[in-house]
């Protein structure tokens, strides 16, 4: 029985088949077709544009698939979201949906919009958005470029950021966040119900997030004499606890941690001026906690 997953197609889809690599499974992905093949002959997977993704996942075409929460939201679609999974185009975290003005406008709150022109293309989210707050506005579609609309086509607009560059180069001014969002691992209820393919989904789950865990993260080992072990220790910060075991001798440990990548260039130095020896650092493709 094979599981049949969704990879989102566009902004997203080089992050996840490089995360879906990061986790032990090889997309094979060609230009001239929406299906791509993996080195799980148990797994299939298909490329489809995020927006579309909650659909095809509720109709039972896909067993699973990736996308926003946004989309989930906006489409208001009967899925199960098995893993939330925190990584974006350029970053891993969240994104945010943020309504943005002309950086020259008077626009400061979203009261000031009132009977405004409001393009985007999470068109449900900002109505219900502003409808919360009793603003009347006119919701646009907008089918791309959004940044450009204000102020000739649009008065503001709700758009996706993750670091704003793209916002503050069109001369745009944030006024609020609409949504967080981020990526997750969405199921079709049947298939989530299924005993043998909730285990695939539920294994999928674990790997990614393994994946997702090791990122930014090195692992490190290191020898040290029993007298100086507690001053190592006080260097090291940990996941969760280091690992420490005694050599054959007695007189000697090894610890083995894990640690955040940009924090060896400071605790390296500081191991060795507490004694450890034999320090080595090693990098990771998962972690699963």
């Amino acid at each position: 029985m094979k599981l049949r997953v969704g990879i989102p197609k566009g902004s997203l889809q080089d992050a996840t088949v490089a995360l879906f690599k990061r986790a032990g499974l090889n997309v094979y992905i060609s230009s001239r077709s929406y299906f791509a093949g993996t080195d799980d002959p148990e797994i299939e997977c298909m490329l489809i544009r995020a927006q579309e993704m909650a659909r095809y996942v509720e109709h039972g075409a896909l067993d699973c698939g990736l996308t926003g929460r946004d989309w989930v939201l906006e489409n208001g679609l009967d899925v199960v979201t098995a893993v939330e999974l925190p990584y974006a185009k350029q970053s891993m975290g969240k994104v945010r949906w943020v309504l943005a003005a002309p950086e020259d406008s008077a626009f400061q709150t979203p009261e000031d919009l009132a009977g405004k022109i409001i393009a985007t293309e999470l068109v449900n989210v900002t109505r219900n958005y502003f409808a919360e707050r009793k603003v009347p506005v006119k919701v646009e579609f907008s089918w791309g470029a959004t940044e450009v609309k204000p102020p000739t086509l649009a008065d503001a607009i709700v758009e996706i950021t993750e670091t704003g560059s793209s916002l503050r180069a069109n001369r745009l001014r944030i006024i609020d966040t609409v949504l967080e969002s981020s990526t997750q691992l969405i199921a079709n209820k049947n298939a989530w119900a299924d005993t043998e393919k909730r285990r695939k989904i539920d294994n999928l789950s674990l790997m990614l997030c393994g994946a997702i865990h090791a990122q930014g993260r090195v692992g490190l080992m290191l020898n040290v004499r029993k007298q100086d072990l507690a001053a190592v220790l006080a260097v090291l910060p940990a996941l969760q606890k280091p690992t420490v075991a005694p050599l054959s001798d007695g007189e000697w440990f090894a610890v083995n941690t894990i640690i955040e990548e940009s924090t060896a260039w400071r605790i390296m130095p500081q191991l060795k001026a507490a004694k450890a020896e034999g320090i080595v650092e090693y990098p990771l493709n998962k972690v699963v906690l």
